[in-house]
């Protein structure tokens, strides 16, 4: 993928390591620098070239987190949603898809909801 100024752009909102962002915080971080649409097509591009993951959290909403290490189908790795500030984050647990028989899983999403540790506190 070529790498423009808009997925510059995009690409340094993730300063924080194992940080997941939501399309909602993309358009708004991005506003006066590119349109919604434009959001998707880089978001879907990056996914698909496999720099990004994406998963659904606990109201519907999509977020976008950067891959560290293998993209591959086997590896996935569960994230925690914080249910008072809103942080997501991909936790570093990696998880093995189970076989099950008669049916071929390529994916698994596993979502942790409670009080982070700055909530906790």
């Amino acid at each position: 993928m070529r790498k423009t100024k808009s997925v510059d752009a995009l690409l340094k909102l993730f300063q924080e390591p194992n940080k997941a962002i939501s399309i909602g915080e993309f358009v708004e971080a991005l506003r006066g620098e590119m349109n919604r649409t434009t959001v998707y097509r880089i978001l879907d591009r990056l996914e698909k070239n496999g720099t990004l993951h994406s998963f659904v959290g606990k109201d519907g909403v999509r977020w976008y987190a950067l891959w560290h290490g293998s993209t591959s189908a086997a590896h996935h790795h569960p994230h925690f949603q914080c249910k008072e500030c809103g942080k997501m984050e991909c936790l570093s647990d990696h998880l093995a898809i189970p076989s099950i028989p008669d049916y071929k899983a390529e994916s698994v999403s596993l979502l942790f909801i409670g009080s982070c540790r700055d909530c906790c506190e």
